[in-house]
């Protein structure tokens, strides 16, 4: 939730909606602050696009309230909430140009704009997204990511309260979908929209969000800015789906864990005590060539500047390292090197 002390421009209070035996959203609370970008990220059926339709007045609640800068929204008809939408499916009129799909909002809702003011608008918009040179080009003239940036324009072209993103980029390729991630931060800061961007994809939600919301089963677990979110989880679920992590087993006493050698302290929310899994990111491991080391190196994948290193180690268990590419010059299959865990707090969960 937003703290105390701050505006809230969305409100989501105790949503509930059921589809028979499953919860697709369980008392889901957030709130949303004017011009924040708030991601929820989670598997497949957590709830997340639910949550982004009931906004947008597409998806029925079977209980919850939900207030619009302190007004409430929740029996509004989709066309009076003020929102704009960019779905996963660009959705652009195939019979129109770049510019006439980007007008043809500024038609909807009762902004009557003359002809000329609405062509006037709808260029500057698609200035905004880089697209002014294509004004004039139909959809199939247009790549995959210059037609999202085409339904991102006629999103904003109505000057919506909230922004919703339902996956918008997962149809492109990564390259693209990198690209144009920055791009609609970037427009999204200097319009200011108070915006909820759903996606199932981490480097989205991580890389372009103020904080970002993690579901499982329609139950929101965690909510926080990215490096918190990373840094911190609060429950087992966040800490092994946010990113990678090593499971080691371990006893916790008195809030720490031995780890290889290593006094490690947990973080709130773990187990109190006795055996558990300690959930370990593979940058807090440090593998060094050592002759009368313990581990063995299976692999050592290249990923440009970082390099992800895989060891077996004579307990049975395995682990993955990452670190710099350049530290990991002499970490060749076969290497035999010892294995420490860097003291910094890690997740414990009870043992399985």
């Amino acid at each position: 939730m937003v703290g105390s002390g701050k505006s809230v421009a969305v409100r989501l209070v105790e949503l509930r909606r059921y589809f028979g035996p499953v919860k697709a959203l369980d008392g889901l609370s957030i709130d949303i602050a004017p011009g924040e970008l708030v991601a929820l990220l989670g598997p497949s059926g957590c709830g997340k696009t639910t949550a982004l339709r009931a906004l947008a007045g597409l998806q029925d609640l079977d209980s919850g309230q939900i207030l619009v800068d302190g007004q409430d929204i929740t029996f509004s008809r989709t066309n009076r909430r003020d929102m704009g939408m960019v779905f996963q499916a660009y959705s652009l009129f195939p019979h129109m140009t770049a510019r006439e799909n980007v007008a043809y909002g500024l038609k909807l809702r009762a902004r009557r704009k003359g002809s000329a003011d609405r062509a006037r608008k709808a260029t500057e918009l698609l200035e905004l997204v880089g697209l002014e040179t294509h004004a004039d080009h139909y959809p199939h003239q247009l790549s995959g990511g210059q037609q999202q940036r085409v339904a991102l324009a006629r999103a904003l072209a109505i000057e919506p309260t909230v922004l919703l993103l339902d996956e918008p980029l997962s149809a492109l390729d990564a390259k693209v979908r990198s690209s144009l991630r920055d791009e609609i931060r970037r427009i999204q800061l200097e319009v200011g929209t108070t915006t909820l961007f759903v996606t199932h994809d981490q480097e989205e939600a991580l890389g372009i969000a103020d904080r970002v919301g993690v579901m499982k089963s329609g139950v929101l677990e965690q909510i926080a800015a990215p490096a918190e979110l990373y840094d911190r989880p609060k429950t087992a679920f966040v800490a092994e789906f946010v990113g990678l992590t090593n499971r080691l087993p371990c006893e916790v006493h008195d809030g720490v864990v031995e780890l290889l050698g290593s006094r490690v302290p947990v973080l709130p929310g773990s187990v109190g005590s006795g055996k558990a899994l300690a959930l370990v990111r593979p940058e807090s491991v440090a593998v060094t060539v050592d002759d009368q080391g313990t581990g063995r190196v299976v692999h050592a994948g290249f990923l440009g500047s970082l390099c992800r290193v895989s060891v077996d180690l004579a307990t049975g268990e395995s682990v993955v390292a990452q670190m710099p590419s350049t530290e990991a010059s002499r970490l060749g299959p076969g290497s035999t090197v010892t294995v420490q865990i860097k003291a910094q707090p890690v997740f414990a969960k009870a043992a399985e």
